[in-house]
């Protein structure tokens, strides 16, 4: 494979070394590389719309954006230089031979003038079942070096971040500072004007960028412009120099952050060197709760005296958190072949650092929370339709996240911050800021809302066992399950989570959504001893389900499905709610649905799935085709399943894991009000095993 390398910050194009890569499982449309909170998201753009096709070497990583985050690797090899990472000017591509992802890791294998490979690590460590290590905001790269003609050779290595880590605003003055902390050497990099709870195209404008690795013998490091370092490092290998002390804007001759690593002689036997990035705020979240408005901080922060005692732990602590990742690595692997095969691993693996990429662990030790980025579609804070659809992977590895991230809906909603009867859409316009709707003016969503909330609370307690949550909430549980009874069986015009295709009246699968809310309330009612209150909703629930069979299906065609909204025959569309109905076991719709769907998706499949509905002709969604194939037939879930990975390895679109797609010809919908990006809903990719 023959592609240009893009110079970055320079203008000189350079030709790349010809290579041909492999990529494992798949060759997704954008590699993670450090993802682990909604501000520490950088990718690699791998498509053909916007990447060079999934190569290290020549290509500038950015946020989930697409503004890029100047990162750069440089090797010298018996004295001379080769590029590793990024698109520096006037330095020759190394030779990419492989890239594997799991789910915690993107494994570049690099081979650099037939003389070293170098294997380059990112770890992105996920510990659902540790918080203190879950919550800390940082990632890791690993370099490993080692010959590959068997002879001797003279090695060292280089790294390097941009001052465009700290700002959307590349205009902002940055500032910087150079340490020792317990051995290990670090930049430090933060806007001079701090916006506490502030974002410039999407990122925080508060914060201090950590770049650290050992401080061991033959380890330099150097702040400067960036072509005077690399230069630097080009001509010596290494760094004699003073840190530069002029604080400047963040494109005024690219400052850049540097550590340069003496390998020495390298053969047969691999030699590694260790990298941490990570960012590090006081105050994470405002949050309208209970006690009013408070600051919460990063949970990290209940652990760790300070930021140098957080990232002295993280850096340090590489073999625990490295060994635990690849349990992780190997449970969701193993557990994805299980359930259906390779193909489903392609989508499992690829989602797990994303949608731990968009919450944060907040608060203290005594009272945390999760928060969550409505990452791209709007920017809101703890979307309810987006918490709902994220929530298989959160059952599947721990349940408790997805009671941590309802703990402030419900903190903030019986506070009486909210007027409506109903359960609310998000608790803020936009993230970080969770300061609720006190007016009751969010994009209502209220069928939508009330039967998630109500769907997820029992499928957390059926999990957990914790009935005590029930008791705790059980008022305004009813509450909402009392709007359901008003309105699902003919559901007004309204919006669904799906509110990009607009409002519409008598939605089918709204209306299921509501009816599986009804049953499922019925049985919370059950475990508090309700029993009054169970066998009122329960038989609700039933009543309505009866009319709906006649109301949402055509059972006239060939063959028979469910159709869009009431009395539109010539319709159809994705029945993902029918999902909820195995996800709490509430067994309300007969199972000739289930095997009439299954027979009917196949008919209306398209190259790369099935089309969401008739609305717009080949617009799918990735986590509700998921949602569908968990409760389909084996044969009608391998197809959703492989339709839906080969798009994954041949879309040309390189955005960060959109769920947001044309079945036709794999590209994103040219729409300007809708660009799905790095959400955190593709967690639904875990819906087969949320079911286990």
């Amino acid at each position: 494979m023959l592609f240009t390398c893009l110079s970055g910050l320079g203008a000189l194009l350079l030709p790349c070394v010809t290579a041909q890569s492999t990529f494992t499982p798949a060759r997704p449309p954008s590699l993670p590389l450090a993802v682990k909170s909604p501000y520490l998201s950088t990718w690699f753009p791998a498509g053909s719309d916007g990447g060079n096709g999934g190569y290290l070497p020549g290509q500038w990583p950015s946020f989930w954006t697409g503004q890029t985050t100047g990162w750069t690797g440089l090797i010298r090899v018996d004295g001379k230089t080769f590029t590793w990472m990024g698109a520096p000017a006037n330095i020759e591509a190394a030779s990419q031979v492989a890239y594997e992802y799991t789910s915690t890791r993107s494994i570049f294998t690099i081979h650099v003038d037939d003389k070293v490979s170098l294997t380059v690590t990112f770890l992105s460590p996920l510990t659902p079942d540790d918080l203190k290590r879950q919550s800390l905001t940082f990632s890791y790269v690993r370099a490993e070096v080692v010959s590959l003609d068997g002879a001797e050779h003279e090695v060292q290595l280089y790294t390097d971040i941009s001052a465009e880590w700290v700002s959307g605003d590349v205009s902002a003055i940055a500032k910087w500072e150079y340490g020792k902390v317990d051995d290990i050497a670090y930049h430090r990099v933060y806007k001079q004007d701090q916006w506490e709870f502030g974002e410039v195209n999407d990122r925080a404008e508060w914060g201090s960028v950590y770049y650290a690795t050992d401080a061991v013998n033959g380890t330099t490091s150097l702040s400067g412009a960036d072509t005077h370092v690399r230069s630097a490092f080009v001509d010596n290998g290494t760094f004699e120099e003073a840190q530069d002390a002029n604080f400047r804007a963040i494109n005024d001759n690219w400052p850049v952050f540097a550590h340069a690593v003496e390998l020495g002689s390298v053969g047969s036997s691999s030699t590694s060197t260790l990298f941490t990035i990570g960012l590090c705020q006081d105050s994470a979240i405002q949050f309208l709760g209970k006690d009013g408005l408070v600051v919460l901080p990063p949970l990290w922060k209940s652990y760790f005296a300070d930021n140098l005692t957080a990232l002295s732990f993280f850096h340090k602590d590489f073999e625990t958190s490295s060994g635990l990742a690849y349990e992780l690595d190997n449970k969701i692997a193993d557990d994805s072949r299980a359930a259906a095969g390779e193909d489903y691993l392609i989508l499992t693996t690829l989602a797990a650092r994303q949608a731990f990429g968009a919450v944060q662990l907040v608060g203290t030790t005594d009272t945390p929370y999760v928060f969550l980025k409505e990452i791209s579609s709007n920017g809101n804070t703890q979307t309810i339709d987006v918490i709902y659809p994220a929530s298989p992977i959160f059952f599947y590895l721990n349940s408790e996240f997805v009671k941590l991230l309802l703990d402030p809906h419900f903190e903030n909603q019986e506070a009486g911050h909210y007027p409506n009867k109903w359960a609310m859409h998000d608790l803020g316009a936009h993230y970080p800021n969770a300061t609720g709707h006190t007016d009751g003016a969010d994009e209502a969503m209220p069928i939508e809302e009330c039967g998630n909330n109500i769907i997820m609370v029992l499928a957390y307690a059926q999990r957990s066992g914790n009935t005590d949550y029930l008791h705790q909430h059980y008022p305004i549980l009813k509450q909402w399950a009392e709007y359901l009874v008003e309105d699902s069986l003919y559901p007004a015009e309204q919006l669904s989570t799906d509110d990009f295709a607009g409002h519409l009246a008598n939605q089918t699968n709204l209306a299921l959504k509501g009816m599986i809310g009804l049953e499922a309330m019925s049985r919370i009612a059950t475990l508090v001893g309700e029993s009054g209150d169970a066998q009122n909703f329960t038989d609700i629930a039933h009543k309505y389900i009866d009319q709906w069979m006649e109301l949402g299906n055509n059972f006239s065609a060939d063959p028979p499905h469910s159709i869009l909204n009431y009395g539109n025959a010539s319709t159809h569309g994705l029945l993902y709610n029918l999902y909820n109905d195995k996800l709490v076991s509430t067994n309300l719709v007969p199972a000739s649905i289930y095997t009439q769907q299954s027979l009917y998706y196949p008919t209306v499949k398209e190259t790369y799935g099935v089309p969401l509905d008739t609305r717009n002709r080949f617009w799918t969604k990735a986590d509700w085709e998921v949602f569908c194939a968990a409760v389909a037939s084996e044969e009608t879930r391998d197809l959703f399943i492989g339709d839906l990975a080969r798009w994954v390895g041949e879309t040309t679109e390189s955005r960060p894991f959109t769920d947001l797609y044309m079945t036709d010809d794999g590209r994103h919908p040219v729409d300007p009000w809708v660009d799905f990006k790095a959400r955190p809903v593709v967690g639904g990719m875990f819906a087969l095993l949320a079911l286990q």
